[in-house]
């Protein structure tokens, strides 16, 4: 009973927080169903990083030395070390993805590209507000609404923040139903989200789609080289589900390996989330930087949309703009749902696909932007 008494008086506020940012987490999950292969472990995480003298993180035990916890582990050699991790998951991911509708409609590439605005925008307020360059840099990749880009750039650069960046990221990925509709309502009539867009598939040819994955892996690896090994297993997770020869493979890396990762990130990443490093003013300052980026990416996206349709015959639905984040497929469900909201004929979930999937390539494009850039700024 006195190691019970003494492990509740060694409990300090801040621990008190986590747990309680650790059950918020699992609430979402469970209750709000948010990403729940994600948040529940991180919220589960949370907690276990916090208890006093935790068992999952490496510490000095009297009389035997030190102890090597799990967790600590796992963040040391699947993340710390190799990046391994976020970058397997990336696999999985590009199994997942049809870029059929993309092909179909090339000119969504374009709202892939204008909805990383909010990026560079959070990316140049958080200098501006006296965070290091490394560190702003890894904030403004929250933006691309994208779990393992954010991880891993904010890991390579050598961040201070990884667990506020990781939980951000997450959290607002999580809460795409609930931010992009306000965003997208903010800056569009309801006539605009009443424009029809009908969809005519354009055909695409199975060497197109098996040609697709590795002519971008090359072109990455010339304008952006530090992407490639985001974008090149991205990729080659797409070719597995396009060449038609490696089924099992494809619905292993969508399925088993997908999940595996998935829900070792999600509690390994908790290691950054310990009290005393987590519970600061900086941490608020990341959530609110996060959100003003995923917001400015959603603005950027309609009204990009907007311009276009100041030169174009065929009106584009402001809205499908928004759908250039990389939350995938989380957003294209939100600009049907919404478009339905306006127009309960109007059908726009395959161009929300087709400019969301665009998002993803864009978005870890933009990661190995930053890779390359930061390093060469800071001389």
């Amino acid at each position: 009973m006195d190691f019970l008494f003494d492990g509740i008086l060694a409990v300090t506020w801040k621990q008190c927080v986590m747990y309680a940012v650790g059950v918020l987490l699992i609430y979402l999950a469970i209750q709000k169903d948010y990403e729940p292969a994600l948040l529940m472990p991180m919220g589960f995480g949370a907690i276990l990083v916090n208890l006093p003298n935790s068992g999952v993180l490496n510490q000095m035990v009297e009389g035997i030395g030190e102890t090597h916890g799990i967790i600590q582990w796992l963040f040391e050699v699947g993340i710390e070390a190799s990046e391994a991790m976020p970058l397997l998951l990336f696999i999985g991911i590009g199994a997942m993805i049809d870029f059929g509708p993309l092909l179909s409609n090339p000119k969504m590439f374009l709202f892939g590209a204008a909805a990383q605005f909010g990026i560079f925008f959070a990316m140049t307020a958080a200098v501006l507000l006296g965070f290091p360059l490394v560190d702003a840099a890894s904030i403004g990749i929250i933006g691309a609404a994208d779990g393992p880009t954010s991880i891993l750039v904010s890991q390579v650069l050598h961040s201070n923040y990884v667990g506020p960046i990781a939980v951000a990221a997450y959290s607002y990925m999580a809460l795409v139903p609930i931010i992009q509709p306000v965003a997208i309502k903010a800056v569009t009539t309801k006539k605009e989200r009443m424009i029809r867009m009908p969809y005519t598939p354009g055909h695409v040819s199975r060497a197109l789609r098996i040609s697709f994955p590795i002519i971008v892996t090359v072109i990455a690896g010339f304008l952006a080289p530090s992407s490639v090994a985001l974008v090149g297993f991205l990729m080659f997770g797409n070719l597995l589900r396009e060449c038609g020869c490696l089924q099992r493979l494809s619905e292993t890396a969508q399925n088993a390996l997908a999940n595996l990762i998935t829900l070792l990130l999600g509690i390994t990443i908790s290691f950054s989330m310990v009290a005393e490093q987590f519970v600061n003013l900086s941490t608020l300052i990341i959530m609110a930087l996060g959100l003003v980026a995923f917001v400015f990416d959603t603005i950027a996206g309609v009204m990009f949309a907007k311009f276009l349709n100041l030169f174009s015959k065929t009106k584009i639905n402001p809205m499908v703009g928004a759908a250039g984040i990389s939350a995938f497929p989380m957003s294209s469900r939100v600009i049907q749902k919404l478009g339905q909201e306006a127009d309960s004929q109007n059908h726009l979930l395959m161009h929300a696909v087709g400019a969301n999937v665009a998002g993803q390539i864009a978005s870890v494009l933009a990661g190995g932007m930053i890779l390359n850039l930061v390093p060469q700024m800071l001389g």
